[in-house]
C-alpha cells in the first residue's frame, strides 16, 4: 500500500492507497516544530483509529511547500515505515512541461495537481484551469499536452478572514460560509458576504481573464478546502475534485517507482 503526504502551509493531508483506491485520508496541522517521532506517533494513532495496518505500507511519496517539515517527515518514514520516501521536486518524472521563467519556483502542490488533472481530463482535449483553495488560492493554466503555462496566486480565504479579525478591533472571528444575500443586517453575515462573495468575484474574474489569454473553452477544476463552497456559489467551476492532490501524488509515484 502507498502512503501519500501533501504538506501545505496550514495542514498536512495524508492518504492511504491500495492500488488506485483511496482507502482512507486524514488532515492534521502543519507544525514546523514537530520531530520525526511526533509525526510518527500522530500517524500511528490515525492508522489505529481507522484500523489500517501500518506494516502494510511499502511506499511513501511526499509533496511539500514547507521545506523545514520535509526532513523530519523523511526520518519518520524511515523509522516508522522502514521506507525511504519519494519527495516531489526537481528531477521527478511528472509528464508536465513547465513554461515558467524559473521552473524551480513552481510549488510542488501545483505540479501534483497538474499531473492529476492531465491524467483525468486530457482526453477532453481542452485547456484546463486548476483552482486550489488553500492557505493561498492558486490558479493554474494547463494545456492538454501537459504544458504548464503558469497562473496566478492570491491570499487564501481563511487567512484573509483571520487578518480582518486580527486588525479590526470590533470585528469577530466568523464561520466562513456563504449567506443568502449580500445586503445583511448584522456584522457576522455582513462579514461573510463581503469575504465569500468577494472571493467568488475574484475567482470569476481571474478565470475569465485566463480563458481570454489561453483558451475560451477551458474546463475549470476546483480542489482544496473551499472548492465545494465556491462551486455552490458560482457556475464558474466545472468539476470539483476534493482529492486531486492525493490522486496526483499516487500518479507521480506510479510514474517514478
Amino acid at each position: 500500500m502507498l502512503l501519500v503526504l501533501d504538506v501545505g502551509n496550514t495542514n498536512i493531508v495524508a492518504g492511504v492507497y491500495d492500488g488506485k483506491e483511496l482507502l482512507t485520508h486524514w488532515r492534521f496541522s502543519t507544525d514546523r516544530g514537530k520531530t520525526a517521532d511526533e509525526f510518527g506517533i500522530t500517524l500511528r494513532s490515525m492508522f489505529m483509529y481507522n484500523d489500517v495496518n501500518m506494516r502494510m505500507i511499502d511506499a511513501v511519496i511526499i509533496s511539500s511547500v514547507v521545506p523545514p517539515v520535509v526532513v523530519p517527515l523523511c526520518h519518520m518514514c524511515e523509522r516508522y515505515f522502514n521506507v525511504k520516501p519519494l519527495v516531489v521536486g526537481p528531477g521527478i518524472k511528472s509528464g508536465i512541461h513547465i513554461r515558467y521563467d524559473n521552473p524551480k519556483e513552481v510549488g510542488a502542490d501545483r505540479i501534483v495537481n497538474a499531473a492529476a488533472a492531465m491524467t483525468k481530463y486530457a482526453h477532453m482535449n481542452r485547456p484546463m484551469i486548476i483552482l486550489d483553495f488553500g492557505t493561498a488560492n492558486t490558479y493554474c493554466a494547463l494545456l492538454p499536452n501537459g504544458e504548464y503555462l503558469g497562473g496566478a496566486i492570491s491570499p487564501g480565504i481563511g487567512i484573509s478572514a483571520e487578518a480582518l479579525y486580527n486588525r479590526a478591533a470590533k470585528l469577530p472571528r466568523i464561520e466562513l460560509s456563504i449567506p443568502g444575500q449580500v445586503i445583511n443586517k448584522n456584522t457576522v453575515s455582513s462579514m461573510q458576504a463581503g469575504i465569500m462573495y468577494g472571493f467568488v468575484g475574484q475567482m470569476e474574474y481571474i478565470v475569465k481573464k485566463m480563458k481570454e489569454e489561453f483558451g475560451k473553452d477551458a474546463i475549470v477544476i476546483g480542489t482544496g478546502g473551499f472548492a465545494n463552497t465556491m462551486s455552490q456559489a458560482s457556475d464558474c467551476i466545472d468539476y470539483v475534485e476534493p482529492f486531486l492532490t492525493l490522486e496526483g501524488l499516487r500518479i507521480l509515484y506510479e510514474k517514478n517507482k
